[in-house]
């Protein structure tokens, strides 16, 4: 994971940011985190594994319909594409 540092922070804003923290139960860190992911990370947002997912539960996919799916999939390795 990447670590970011913060220079020439107000000391109000140092404060306010660790009361905020204190209120959520958390570091002042952590609350920096979740402010900085809820700022950047769209609320809506789909997630892959999750559309998947949902998509099977919905078509009311069983456990023995994916097993059928994967045994007929070609197990052919697949062969680069040339441009030659």
């Amino acid at each position: 994971m990447a670590e970011v540092t913060i220079r020439k922070l107000f000391d109000e804003t140092h404060r306010e940011l660790g009361a905020r923290a204190a209120c959520h139960g958390r570091s002042t860190e952590a609350e920096i985190r979740d402010i900085l992911e809820a700022a950047v990370l769209p609320s809506g947002r789909v997630k892959l594994g999750s559309l998947l997912a949902a998509i099977g539960r919905d078509a009311e996919m069983s456990n023995n319909d994916v097993e059928a799916l994967q045994q007929q999939g070609d197990r052919t390795p697949a062969v680069p594409m040339t441009f030659e």
